[in-house]
């Protein structure tokens, strides 16, 4: 393990087919003014809305809800959700839905009672905290983000082409999340592999970095080979509790901060992807699954020994009187053929991508410096070609 690092997670888990029953106790806990924070009908068509109000009433709480939260949220929903959390005096943010009412509700505890333009301090200047939090609980309803045990928030800004997320420290996470697996049945197969994905995707943004024997690699394996092996059977069985149970625990545990440590991680798929989804407004894990495998044969040979780890003790690839590039593009070769599988988009163009927006998208990716090789804009163009 290399470096210094300290690790703490505050967000209490409930977890399980009576994990709802838990929130009257968190209730409790809080004053009485509570923001409903939610997208469109899903929850009202899985009867969840229905059960968290009746809860809320029964502990006498003012409830003042806040629907609508979209799949990437912008940042006029931000400024939208301030000027009615501030003007009621919220107490706490109840999220409940996907990663995106979450990621969005966390960005709202910090924005609400800010001083200055949310957008600018926290996602422009990238700033810290300094004014009053409100709480978050999430009730979560979809896998992929992780943002129901950590402080990411994710805003869009399409005036300014621009989709950043700000990972904020521990005060922001959320004081507690509830997880049934049964309440993810109900999505649709493209909202479950993209979900699958980013899950996925955040494991190997964390793994593809350093090259010292790290205890948060062998997790990470552990985690990616139980992630592969349950969604085989939920494409098939969606209603398998068992598969989307373990889906949805593996989804927590990739970005819950835990496996981040003693790694330099890398996240330039995630860069790439967010720009893209800036300008196509695509599913989040589509842009990430779109970039993958033409980012990671590219960076491959900077990293060659973690690629071919990765191919043995990942995807089972028998190194026998092979060469390390050759069983690290074999690794590559059976991470692609299992996102086919799944049905994931592997193309930009799908997403709507087209030839002139390459360079802008190239431009306005932040390029970060933790993997295996800092990319240059002129990189990220040809990984950009190479995903058309």
């Amino acid at each position: 393990m290399l470096g210094n690092f300290s690790y703490c997670n505050p967000t209490r888990l409930y977890f399980g087919e009576d994990a709802l029953n838990n929130l009257s106790v968190e209730l409790g806990k809080y004053g009485d003014n509570i923001l409903l924070v939610y997208g469109k009908n899903s929850i009202k068509k899985i009867g969840l809305y229905e059960q968290v109000i009746s809860i809320l009433k029964s502990c006498g709480k003012n409830i003042f809800e806040l629907p609508n939260v979209m799949p990437n949220p912008t940042v006029e929903k931000l400024y939208e959700g301030c000027k009615i959390a501030k003007d009621n005096n919220i107490d706490l943010i109840l999220s409940v839905g996907g990663g995106s009412c979450c990621d969005y509700s966390k960005a709202l505890s910090v924005s609400a009672w800010c001083e200055e333009d949310p957008w600018e301090k926290y996602y422009i200047r990238m700033e810290d905290v300094d004014n009053k939090i409100i709480p978050v609980g999430c009730i979560l309803t979809m896998v992929g983000t992780g943002s129901e045990m950590n402080g990411g928030a994710v805003i869009t800004n399409h005036k300014a082409k621009l989709k950043i997320g700000h990972v904020f420290g521990d005060n922001v996470f959320p004081k507690f999340s509830i997880m049934n697996p049964k309440w993810t049945y109900s999505l649709p197969k493209y909202q479950m592999i993209a979900g699958i994905y980013d899950t996925l995707n955040h494991i190997t943004e964390q793994y593809f970095s350093n090259n010292d024997d790290c205890t948060s690699d062998y997790i990470m394996e552990g985690l990616m080979k139980s992630l592969i092996h349950s969604s085989k059977i939920a494409i098939n069985e969606p209603e398998n509790y068992e598969a989307r149970s373990n889906i949805m625990w593996t989804s927590t545990w990739a970005l819950n901060t835990l496996v981040s440590k003693g790694k330099s991680t890398d996240w330039m798929v995630h860069m790439i992807g967010q720009s893209i989804g800036a300008y196509t407004d695509a599913t989040h894990g589509m842009t990430l699954s779109a970039i993958s495998i033409p980012y990671y044969r590219y960076i491959c040979n900077y990293g060659l020994e973690k690629f071919k780890r990765f191919a043995i003790n990942v995807w089972d690839i028998n190194p026998n009187e092979k060469s390390d590039e050759d069983i690290a593009m074999e690794g590559l070769l059976a991470m692609e053929n299992w996102m086919k599988q799944l049905g994931l988009v592997m193309n930009i163009t799908e997403l709507g991508v087209t030839e002139d927006m390459i360079q802008d998208i190239a431009n306005s990716t932040f390029i970060l410096d933790g993997g295996y090789k800092k990319l240059a804009s002129e990189d990220i163009v040809k990984i950009l070609k190479e995903s058309m």
